[in-house]
């Protein structure tokens, strides 16, 4: 089992090299690596799958539109006319996409104190962790997106302005 592991791991290392040393033949697609890093939680292994989902999108999608694609958007659950559910995000779209922010997420929520205090925030205001970090994920899609679109370093303070922390 333990050589099993360290195959893998191994064949892992070795496709995380060579997916690196096609980003930085490229240097568009070096810079948007470097852009994609600079957000707090993000690390290479999430900037490669992250960058390899946003390549195929088209360069004129919106914030929005990238959300929806992602599956990351809230979709209403109704029975009839009277009985309203509670409201869950569609999980419609792209589940690798959904993946790589998951963690990246998680680990913003613990080092960036914009994402942190946006995060309590919403469970003040009564919503579950779960659904708190799912907020989180969708917040870094879309700055994400602005990132890889403009080229520049990633600023969480311009997602989570103060606004966006008021009870």
């Amino acid at each position: 089992m333990l050589e099993s592991i360290e195959h893998y791991e191994k064949h892992i290392a070795l496709l995380t090299d060579a997916a690196v040393e096609i980003i930085h033949q490229d240097d568009t697609l070096s810079q948007q690596l470097q852009s994609l890093v600079s957000a707090k939680g993000i690390g290479q292994t999430s900037t490669i799958a992250i960058l390899a989902e946003f390549s195929i999108l088209p360069k004129d999608m919106k914030a929005k539109q990238v959300s929806r694609y992602a599956g990351l958007y809230v979709k209403p659950s109704q029975s009839g006319t009277s009985v309203n559910g509670a409201s869950r995000i569609s999980k419609a779209g792209n589940a690798y996409l959904r993946a790589a922010l998951f963690m990246p997420a998680m680990s913003a929520v613990q080092h960036d104190e914009n994402a942190k205090a946006f995060k309590d925030v919403l469970v003040g205001r009564g919503k579950k962790k779960i659904q708190a970090n799912v907020a989180v994920m969708r917040k870094y899609l879309t700055g994400l997106w602005s990132v890889y679109l403009s080229g520049e370093i990633f600023h969480s303070s311009k997602l989570f302005s103060p606004e966006h922390k008021k009870t």
